[in-house]
């Protein structure tokens, strides 16, 4: 076991390429209850980002490693009096801090001690590209489907960004449950794309009135349960376009990705839609959810994750891999415009995307 480990850490609050510095660490020690692993992949989110630049919903203090959210590795030592995954077996760590919770555990680094509660064994013949995304996505596209909304078989689901990664996830997964989408994009470049993907319906807001199109596709009974990552006047419009009674749940705020004023973080609702037609916005967050569920349903769901992963129900992107060294590179892909494709940082013989 080596005694220093290369980590990539924020030395302060910041644009990430300005703060982040590669550094050598001593290898931490697990205690009881935790395990030590050797991390072979994690990904870069675009909310890792907002964490360095003091903008999401927690602080890590700094200085602080990178990466907030998930990776992939395997077990090296496990705490004193400690069950749980064997030594060498290969997990994935759900390291999103949970709020109210622990203390960010950043995933940048070669080594990390984590919870064993937070550990998920994974299969060998799932690549390290796919299950060290299992954790934040495809995780929040499952709850957002499952229990949140309760979407049943038959009915319809209104989806904004349906071109980004949970909304694509959340068209497999309905596809796969018997629902019906209709998935709202901004590009028409985008709609053949999310029609071979399998989505039933898909409204561009380049060229068209998402509120008749909504009307126009869901006749009388309209839509009463939608998903909205927006915010702004799209999320406004998506609550307007419910029927009465209907439910949209908000998990995200792209129409402000670049805004750091607070009070710009907005969502124009109507009052007469809401008070007269009783239609309920609320929000939904990944971190406090795993604030608030007991570890074993955390396991659950991440193990219902897991298996439609390995059944071929959910596919996730290869990604592209980078050496720690390469993270300036490696930022500026995680925010390039429909970049499709998640930079991921990589370890050793993870270095080549496969298993290890």
């Amino acid at each position: 076991m080596p005694r220093f480990m290369r980590a990539l850490v924020a030395v302060k609050a910041g644009e990430p390429t300005d703060v982040l510095r590669l550094e050598s660490r001593p290898v931490p020690t697990p205690k009881a209850g935790q395990a030590l692993v050797r991390v072979k992949a994690t990904p870069i989110h675009a909310s890792d980002l907002h964490v360095l630049r003091g903008r999401y919903g927690f602080s890590p203090g700094f200085p602080a490693v990178g990466g907030a959210m998930e990776c992939v590795g395997r077990v090296a030592v496990l705490g004193p009096d400690t069950e749980g995954p064997t030594v060498g077996e290969r997990v994935v760590v759900a390291a999103v801090p949970a709020v109210p919770g622990p203390p960010v555990v950043g995933t940048w680094q070669e080594y990390l001690v984590a919870d064993t509660q937070r550990l998920l064994p994974v299969p060998e013949d799932l690549s390290d590209s796919s299950v060290c995304q299992l954790a934040v996505n495809p995780l929040t596209a499952l709850l957002l489907v499952t229990r949140e909304l309760d979407v049943q078989p038959g009915e319809w689901l209104l989806q904004t960004a349906a071109g980004s990664t949970v909304g694509r996830l959340v068209i497999q997964l309905s596809r796969h449950l018997g629902i019906r989408t209709i998935n709202v994009v901004r590009r028409r470049a985008a709609v053949e794309e999310i029609e071979a993907l399998g989505g039933d319906e898909v409204i561009c807001t380049e060229d068209e009135d998402l509120l008749q199109r909504v009307t126009e596709t869901a006749g009388p009974a309209g839509v009463r349960k939608a998903i909205d990552c927006v915010a702004g006047p799209v999320g406004a419009q998506v609550s307007q376009a419910l029927a009465p009674g209907g439910e949209v749940v908000v998990y995200g705020a792209l129409s402000t990705h670049r805004q750091t004023d607070p009070a710009a973080l907005t969502i124009p609702l109507q009052a007469r839609s809401v008070i007269y037609e009783t239609k309920t916005v609320r929000g939904f967050w990944l971190n406090r959810w795993f604030g608030t569920t007991s570890p074993e349903d955390a396991l659950r769901a991440l193990s219902q994750v897991r298996d439609l992963v390995a059944d071929g129900v959910l596919s996730i992107p290869q990604g592209r891999p980078f050496p720690l060294e390469h993270f300036p590179e490696a930022v500026a892909l995680a925010e390039a415009p429909a970049h499709g494709t998640k930079p991921l940082f990589v370890f050793e013989d993870g270095r080549d995307g496969d298993n290890g």
